[in-house]
């Protein structure tokens, strides 16, 4: 099962959480504010609940709450990508915020971490050109104000860099096609 740490829990870190627990990914969601995540707690368990996805509330062993079955909520970054395969961070679409959260993710999370970002104004090889493993990173071109649209058209795109492996592009798209979207690269 692939791990997917979602940093940020406002709307977009909310909607992809729950579309990739409903798509059966470990999700692990965080947010320095503790409000965005009592937030994200009660809309997945109401969005998670409807239906044949009946999820419950309960504590981890290490203390963290969980949405059984697919979200867990934690406090920190590092606890986050302690074992994600994929980490996207879902901050606001600034240079500063961008540079920021890949420079803690790049630090923190295991080797074998592909980081993602939604951007539709900064440059992926720019902000991979600031870590240790820009063949790692890729830019989700997707406005995070806008991400609504996306199920609409059914498309996600993905903009690589020159370094960008394979491997991690695989990780990348099956992340998305996995949740039933089409991945268009560029």
């Amino acid at each position: 099962m692939t791990t997917v740490a979602i940093i940020g829990a406002g709307p977009l870190g909310r909607w992809l959480a729950r579309e990739a627990a409903r798509a059966g990914f470990r999700v692990l969601l965080e947010d320095v504010m503790p409000g965005n995540l009592h937030h994200a707690q009660e809309y997945l368990r109401t969005e998670l609940n409807s239906g044949a996805m009946k999820r419950d509330l309960r504590r981890s062993d290490e203390g963290s709450i969980v949405v059984s079955g697919g979200v867990e909520f934690v406090s920190t970054i590092e606890d986050a990508v302690r074992e994600a395969d994929l980490a996207i961070d879902c901050v606001p679409d600034e240079l500063e915020s961008k540079l920021e959260i890949l420079w803690l993710l790049d630090r923190m999370a295991p080797p074998k971490t592909v980081l993602a970002t939604p951007t539709t104004r900064l440059e992926i090889a720019d902000l991979a050109g600031c870590t240790y493993r820009a063949e790692k990173c890729l830019a989700i071109t997707l406005d995070p104000r806008d991400f609504a649209r996306v199920p609409e058209t059914g498309v996600v795109a993905i903009k690589t860099t020159e370094r960008t492996t394979l491997e991690a592009l695989a990780v990348v798209r099956g992340f998305w096609e996995g949740m039933g979207f089409r991945v268009e690269v560029s």
